[in-house]
């Protein structure tokens, strides 16, 4: 099996460009929190901090209850159970290892956004299906077996609403395929009013066959660096795929699952962490537009913007000005850049001055 390269080793050229700024580098190419692991989760973790035996694959009462009530409190998901959810360690493994943990493999085809994050691609590579990237139902191949969905997309913010998801759940269900939605930035909504989850009774009519949603609390807690994360839905996919994780050990530590539980029981961090995205957003988007990008941004956590060149020029004007973007050809698209969100106040504050500077409008 032959991988393409990770595509962030590839701008270690732009990189270098923007460090020889005589300001310093500006990254803004990916979506790492910066911002402290609140404190009433610091103190979570060490509370639990006594783990001396094996964690739980499927994860502990105390998380598994926590999961469900977040998803029928802040979701809009109620009549959850134990057995419809799962905790993973990240939500990245979770989505490069699903084809391979449902059992898919040579013949079987795994659809995804057309313009998307590239482990969709890469998880039915790793299981020897072949990935296909579909926007439409009606594109999907006869042999799919798992459809993607994104909703905030990563990398364009773009939301699918209750009537899109409904007509993906519809066809798959006439065809017997799992979907998979991949939700991580769902409480980010910048300019719409929601992004509605797949299990939402508006589009599933209270039954969750063959539907998953993918969850993390990277962003929206600053947890990246904890690997907290979980996957709700069908029962009957949700312990398939349980039963395949207990053979090959994946679990999340204890003090992580105890951090993961108290954080979904409070949503006074989420708040303070969105408005603090809020304001970097209010500050560079206007700033892109002023240096003549097209910007669309529902939701998310990054900025998708043209200025009508190809990605790697744009890349490439950018790190002159000290500022590092992923262009587009990562997700499918030689015409966009991303610009994510995830950097200090100070940084984007110089990231929206640079962009200001001469050629500003042009």
């Amino acid at each position: 099996m032959r991988l393409p390269e990770f595509p962030w080793d590839t701008l270690a050229g732009a990189k270098s460009i923007a460090a020889a700024h005589p300001r310093g580098l500006v990254d803004l190419s990916v979506g790492s929190p910066v911002d402290p692991t609140p404190e009433l989760l610091q103190r979570a973790l060490r509370e639990a901090t006594d783990a001396h035996g094996y964690p739980t694959n499927w994860g502990t009462p105390e998380v598994r209850r926590a999961i469900v009530e977040w998803f029928a409190r802040v979701r809009g998901v109620p009549g959850l159970a134990d057995e419809h959810v799962l905790v993973t360690v990240g939500s990245k493994e979770l989505v490069a290892g699903l084809p391979l943990q449902l059992g898919l493999g040579e013949g079987d085809a795994v659809v995804h956004p057309a313009v998307a994050y590239p482990t969709y691609d890469i998880g039915a590579r790793i299981a020897r299906a072949r990935p296909v990237p579909a926007d439409d139902p009606d594109d999907w191949p006869a042999e799919t077996r798992l459809v993607w969905v994104n909703s905030p997309s990563n990398p364009t913010g773009a939301v699918l609403g209750v009537d899109a998801l409904r007509r993906v759940v519809r066809a798959a269900r006439g065809r017997g395929v799992v979907v998979a939605s991949d939700e991580c930035y769902a409480l980010l909504p910048w300019e719409v009013d929601e992004a509605p989850s797949i299990l939402d009774p508006r589009v599933t009519d209270g039954d969750l066959t063959g539907l998953l949603a993918v969850y993390s609390l990277s962003k929206q807690s600053n947890l990246a660096g904890y690997r907290a994360a979980f996957v709700a839905g069908d029962p009957g996919v949700v312990q398939r795929v349980l039963a395949v994780r207990k053979h090959l050990g994946l679990m999340a530590p204890t003090p992580v699952q105890h951090a993961l539980a108290v954080a979904l029981g409070d949503d006074a961090h989420v708040a303070e962490q969105r408005e603090r995205y809020r304001a970097r957003r209010a500050r560079l988007l206007p700033a892109l537009r002023g240096r003549g990008f097209d910007v669309e941004s529902e939701a998310g956590l990054y900025l998708w913007a043209t200025d009508g060149s190809d990605a790697l020029t744009q890349v490439d004007a950018l790190a002159r000005l000290g500022i590092l973007v992923a262009p587009g050809t990562f997700y499918g698209d030689d015409r966009h850049v991303r610009v994510a969100l995830t950097a200090s106040d100070d940084a984007i504050a110089e990231a929206a001055a640079r962009l200001a500077g001469p050629g500003a409008g042009a």
